[in-house]
Protein backbone atom coordinates (compact mmCIF):
# COMPACT_ATOMS: atom_id res chain seq x y z
CA UNK A 1 0.00 0.00 0.00
CA UNK A 2 1.39 3.38 -1.04
CA UNK A 3 1.79 5.91 1.77
CA UNK A 4 2.93 9.51 2.07
CA UNK A 5 5.62 9.62 4.74
CA UNK A 6 6.67 13.28 4.58
CA UNK A 7 5.30 16.47 3.01
CA UNK A 8 6.86 19.90 2.77
CA UNK A 9 5.16 23.02 1.41
CA UNK A 10 7.24 24.52 -1.40
CA UNK A 11 5.19 27.62 -2.31
CA UNK A 12 2.20 28.30 -4.56
CA UNK A 13 0.43 24.92 -4.89
CA UNK A 14 3.60 22.83 -4.72
CA UNK A 15 4.28 20.12 -2.13
CA UNK A 16 7.41 17.99 -1.94
CA UNK A 17 6.30 14.46 -1.00
CA UNK A 18 8.22 11.41 0.18
CA UNK A 19 6.53 8.03 -0.21
CA UNK A 20 7.07 4.73 1.58
CA UNK A 21 8.49 3.19 -1.61
CA UNK A 22 11.53 5.47 -1.37
CA UNK A 23 10.49 7.89 -4.11
CA UNK A 24 10.25 11.63 -3.53
CA UNK A 25 8.85 14.25 -5.87
CA UNK A 26 7.11 17.56 -6.13
CA UNK A 27 3.35 17.63 -6.70
CA UNK A 28 1.77 20.69 -8.32
CA UNK A 29 -1.89 20.74 -7.26
CA UNK A 30 -2.80 24.06 -8.88
CA UNK A 31 -4.53 22.60 -11.96
CA UNK A 32 -6.31 19.93 -9.92
CA UNK A 33 -7.72 22.53 -7.52
CA UNK A 34 -8.66 25.07 -10.16
CA UNK A 35 -10.24 22.54 -12.53
CA UNK A 36 -12.29 20.76 -9.86
CA UNK A 37 -15.38 22.89 -9.24
CA UNK A 38 -16.61 20.92 -6.21
CA UNK A 39 -17.18 23.17 -3.21
CA UNK A 40 -14.96 21.04 -1.00
CA UNK A 41 -11.89 22.29 -2.91
CA UNK A 42 -12.86 25.98 -2.84
CA UNK A 43 -11.13 26.70 0.47
CA UNK A 44 -7.87 25.18 -0.78
CA UNK A 45 -7.68 27.67 -3.63
CA UNK A 46 -6.69 30.19 -0.96
CA UNK A 47 -2.96 29.53 -0.55
CA UNK A 48 -3.06 30.32 3.17
CA UNK A 49 -5.50 27.42 3.59
CA UNK A 50 -3.68 25.21 1.08
CA UNK A 51 -0.37 25.29 2.90
CA UNK A 52 -2.03 24.30 6.19
CA UNK A 53 -1.81 20.50 5.79
CA UNK A 54 -0.35 17.61 7.74
CA UNK A 55 0.61 14.02 7.03
CA UNK A 56 -2.03 11.77 8.53
CA UNK A 57 -3.74 8.51 7.54
CA UNK A 58 -0.89 7.80 5.05
CA UNK A 59 -1.56 10.95 2.97
CA UNK A 60 -1.83 14.72 3.28
CA UNK A 61 -4.85 16.09 5.13
CA UNK A 62 -6.09 19.65 5.44
CA UNK A 63 -7.78 21.19 8.47
CA UNK A 64 -11.29 20.48 7.20
CA UNK A 65 -10.35 16.76 6.97
CA UNK A 66 -10.10 16.92 3.18
CA UNK A 67 -7.46 14.58 1.83
CA UNK A 68 -6.22 13.19 -1.48
CA UNK A 69 -5.42 9.59 -2.26
CA UNK A 70 -1.69 8.88 -2.03
CA UNK A 71 -1.90 7.10 -5.40
CA UNK A 72 -3.27 10.26 -7.03
CA UNK A 73 -0.50 12.35 -5.47
CA UNK A 74 2.09 9.80 -6.63
CA UNK A 75 0.64 9.94 -10.14
CA UNK A 76 0.84 13.74 -10.22
CA UNK A 77 4.44 13.69 -9.01
CA UNK A 78 5.64 11.04 -11.48
CA UNK A 79 3.12 11.12 -14.36
CA UNK A 80 5.85 11.62 -16.96
CA UNK A 81 8.03 8.67 -15.93
CA UNK A 82 7.78 5.97 -18.62
CA UNK A 83 8.51 3.07 -16.27
CA UNK A 84 5.46 3.92 -14.13
CA UNK A 85 2.88 4.11 -16.93
CA UNK A 86 1.66 0.52 -16.47
CA UNK A 87 1.00 1.21 -12.77
CA UNK A 88 -0.88 4.40 -13.64
CA UNK A 89 -3.01 2.44 -16.11
CA UNK A 90 -3.80 -0.10 -13.39
CA UNK A 91 -4.88 2.73 -11.10
CA UNK A 92 -7.01 4.25 -13.89
CA UNK A 93 -5.11 7.55 -14.25
CA UNK A 94 -4.06 6.95 -17.86
CA UNK A 95 -5.70 5.08 -20.72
Amino acid sequence: MLEVKKAEYMGDYLINLSFNNGKSGVVDLEQALLDDKRAVFATLRDKSNFRNFKVEHDTIVWSDELDMAPEYLFFLAFKNEPELQDQFKTWGYVA
